[in-house]
Order: C-alpha cells, then structure tokens, then sequence
C-alpha cells in the first residue's frame, strides 16, 4: 500500500519509514504540512501517519482538511503524537483520524494499527 508520513520530527520520521517499508509498503515522506498536502496532490496514500504537532499546521486542523475534502475522506490518517495530554485520543478521532499512536513508535504497534483499520474496513 501507499504510505505519506507527515512527520518534522527526523528520528520519527525515519522510524516510521523504515518500519512500513520494511512490510512491504510504498513510503513517502513530508515534513510540513504544507509539503504532505502536495504529496497528497501528486498521488493519492492509501495511509497518513500524520504527527499532530507540526511546524507549519496544527495536525488535527490537517487532519480535518482532508477529511472534508471529497477527493481525500476515504485515506485512513493515523495520529501520531508525542504529547498525549495536549493532543488527547478522542480529539484526534473527532477531527477524522482513524487510529491514534503516542511516541516513541513501536514497530509492532504501527504496522498492527493500519492493519486493524484495513481489517476493520473490510467487515
């Protein structure tokens, strides 16, 4: 499947790269929102993992955006965030995430929260 990771973190980023790479996926990176919204333009993620705490927008503001946005309500986004007390679970699942995974990333947990929304959407 097609990956974006909206990430400014490069640790993170490279963490969450190198983890769905690793399962085969196809994975590209941004760092703002700004360039995952033209990464998003250019060919359509099956999957975001988006941070919440970017630079240059509000990840639940992103998050929002592409869910009202027609052309791009069906991608699953996967919140992803470091501060659990400032973005909270139901915040990011009431502006259209999917899933919701706290910092540091686990390379069980990740490939296992895409896998349950494909699992789920298939029911």
């Amino acid at each position: 499947m097609n990956i974006l990771v909206i990430e400014d973190e490069p640790s993170s980023l490279k963490l969450a790269h190198v983890v769905m790479a690793a399962e085969g996926n196809q994975v590209r990176d941004a760092d703002t929102a700004l360039k995952g919204l033209d990464q998003i333009a250019r060919e359509k993620p099956d999957v975001i993992l988006l941070d919440l705490a970017l630079p240059d927008k509000d990840g639940l503001t992103l998050a929002r955006q592409i869910k009202s946005n027609p052309a791009t309500q069906d991608i699953f986004i996967v919140a992803i965030t470091a501060y659990p007390d400032r973005f909270k679970r139901e915040d990011a699942l009431a502006a259209g995430c999917d899933a919701y995974v706290v910092k540091p990333i686990s390379t069980r947990e990740l490939p296992g929260a895409i896998d349950e929304l494909f699992h789920r959407k298939s029911k």
